[in-house]
């Protein structure tokens, strides 16, 4: 397993487990040695974490008080359905054990243990209903990381959601051009949105439009690492591999898919100035360039982050088949 990211300087110890306990897991890492951060150590490590994640969470909390939505820094917990408090909870993530007396408060969450080393989390423990979710999301993660890079769509798929429609998702927000113009463009460019959960939205006017016909049975085969909203998806599979990804990770995920809804809108036919988002002017040659040149970032931003999901979700897999 690989280890996580130790936090304050030499606050990791390699502990070996020398002692056999008496169920499965226990004797697999009774084999192995487990990194292990001190008390001092994880609670610094909790502290940056919630610290990092507080400005992303309280405004939204305090939107949603004022029963307000805010159609970019609201996204990803209104998709995704993940609530804020899930972001800041802080794991250590699968492979590290927790010491000290403190450590003990872990063990009232789901998945977490004790062990000769400290508290973990165990892969043995995950739901079995679970399993078969999770060797799909590995098998999606390491396609995707293997697959070439595809730059050509320009962000269309947010202008096929209102092409041709009697009524629109964000409809508090006006449209940069009217109806008309907007199906010009639409029918005047190549639609190749290989995203399945994008496609799905697309209006049934535009739907033939698209040269690919994504499907969920398809996602594994389709899905690509220049794609938005793959790279978007990255913080929806952090927070599915919840206990087992390290916060830090999750967050890091969190903090790109920010940055990719911004220009996802920028780039829409929506008209947010009034919200301080300038568009992205894909209508033209030089719009397009620009959404390129940002979408080509993120991609090589992403490549890393899926990679260390992929490493999570195997190591959560191998030590189910140990177990």
């Amino acid at each position: 397993m690989p280890r996580n990211e130790p936090g304050p300087r030499n606050a990791v110890r390699s502990i070996a487990v020398e002692r056999v306990v008496p169920d499965e897991w226990g004797r697999v890492q009774a084999l192995m040695e487990l990194p292990s951060l001190s008390e001092v150590a994880w609670r610094e490590r909790r502290a940056a974490h919630e610290s990092r994640v507080r400005p992303w969470i309280e405004p939204r909390l305090a939107r949603r008080s004022r029963g307000e939505s805010h159609p970019v820094e609201d996204f990803l917990f209104e998709y995704y359905a993940h609530q804020p408090s899930h972001l800041l909870r802080w794991h250590p993530g699968i492979g590290t054990a927790l010491t000290g007396d403190g450590a003990h408060e872990f063990l009232l969450q789901p998945m977490y243990r004790e062990m000769p080393a400290g508290v973990t989390v165990d892969p043995a423990a995950l739901p079995a209903a679970r399993r078969p979710g999770l060797r799909w999301m590995h098998d999606l993660l390491a396609r995707t990381l293997d697959r070439p890079a595809f730059f050509g769509c320009f962000g269309l798929h947010e202008w096929a959601m209102v092409y041709r429609a009697s009524e629109v998702r964000h409809s508090v927000w006006p449209l940069r051009l009217p109806a008309g113009e907007l199906a010009d463009f639409v029918e005047s460019q190549p639609l190749t949105c290989s995203h399945f959960d994008a496609f799905r939205f697309f209006t049934p006017e535009a739907r033939p439009l698209n040269r690919l016909q994504p499907e969920r049975t398809t996602q594994s085969e389709m899905e690509q690492p220049g794609c938005l909203h793959a790279n978007m998806d990255l913080y929806k599979w952090a927070m599915k591999l919840q206990p087992f990804t390290p916060s830090e990770l999750a967050a890091d995920c969190f903090a790109l898919a920010r940055e990719i809804r911004e220009l996802d809108m920028r780039a829409s036919p929506y008209d947010l100035r009034s919200l301080g988002f300038a568009p992205v002017p894909i209508e033209d040659r030089a719009g397009r360039d620009e959404y390129e040149t940002a979408q080509r970032g993120f991609a090589a931003r992403a490549q890393p982050l899926r990679k260390r999901l992929r490493q999570v979700a195997e190591d959560v897999l191998a030590g189910q088949s140990l177990a």
